[in-house]
């Protein structure tokens, strides 16, 4: 993961991951290779909705409070 990714294009990622995945072709360490990809794309797609919950959070403490 080089460049910075948006969710939606670290979802189509982990859709084609999964894909390979389920083919069964691939050998044990590309297997693996593909998990461990897909696991740090789990972990950024997670980390970025966190931020938006809190940012939402945030904006709704701010209505009610003003």
């Amino acid at each position: 993961m080089a460049k910075k990714l948006s969710i939606e294009e670290s979802f189509e990622q982990l859709d084609t991951i999964i894909g390979s995945l389920q083919q069964g072709d691939l050998s044990l360490e590309e297997s693996f290779q593909k998990y461990e990809e897909g696991m740090k794309l789990i972990k950024h797609c997670s980390d970025t909705i966190d931020k938006v919950e809190k940012k939402l959070e945030i904006i709704e403490q701010e209505e009610t409070e003003g």
